[in-house]
């Protein structure tokens, strides 16, 4: 007998501006931007000074306290250039390459959901018009998923030099799945990106699951306890 999935529901699942539903699986901590992104002097900043007060404070020396609040500003700047192009979403994934090849060695991707504005289309037709005149763009498929018509892809590519942000070791790797909204004037994009090219089939497999599970109506209205979908 298979154990019935467990999730745990994050406190925006009966926000009333959220526009879309969706659980993500273990090994995934969220990031959350309204915090990190927080402007000096407001509560959100103070609460991002409360947490992280431990973590400088267990900082072996200044030097090492230094590294860590630039990497900490090196973040906020990555995720500034997220929020610019819509981002309302950004989880952090950390698994353990497990799979038959795999040598054990911990593996890192950065999921995030970005709404695009579009003209509107019939949903299938912007699912299929998604990636159609995108550049780079390999091993579309197109899907019926229970949140309607779909789109998943993959690029392949690095960080222009220009931008300032930190470059990966390697070619990065970025799946993508295009989810029309039934408005059909803008679209949900997910995309799980990591470094970790050679595991694309395991990561393009994450991906499908996820989703799988995204709605665009909230899954527990009229259903009390029946807990689904992570916001």
């Amino acid at each position: 007998m298979s154990a019935v999935p467990r999730f745990t529901l994050h406190d925006s699942v009966h926000a009333p501006d959220t526009a879309i539903w969706y659980a993500l699986p273990a090994g995934f901590t969220d990031l959350p931007l309204v915090t990190i992104l927080a402007t000096p002097g407001t509560p959100a900043a103070a609460q991002l000074h409360i947490a992280l007060g431990p973590l400088l404070e267990a900082a072996p020396d200044a030097a090492s306290r230094q590294a860590l609040i630039a990497q900490l500003a090196t973040a906020q700047q990555l995720l500034l250039a997220l929020r610019e192009i819509g981002t309302v979403h950004s989880s952090i994934g950390l698994h353990r390459d497990d799979t038959e090849n795999g040598d054990g060695s911990p593996l890192l991707s950065l999921f995030t959901i970005t709404w695009r504005d579009t003209a509107w289309a019939p949903r299938s037709f912007a699912a299929a018009r998604a990636v159609a005149t995108a550049d780079h763009h390999t091993r579309v498929e197109y899907a019926d998923l229970p949140c309607g018509p779909a789109t998943l892809s993959e690029t392949l590519r690095a960080p222009a030099p220009a931008t300032g942000l930190p470059h990966p070791r390697g070619p990065l790797l970025q799946l993508h799945a295009h989810l029309p909204h039934p408005t059909g004037k803008r679209m949900a994009v997910l995309t799980l990106s990591t470094a970790a090219a050679a595991r694309r089939e395991e990561y393009r497999t994450l991906l499908r699951q996820i989703t799988e599970l995204v709605s665009f109506e909230n899954p527990l209205e009229g259903e009390p306890g029946k807990a689904r979908a992570t916001c």
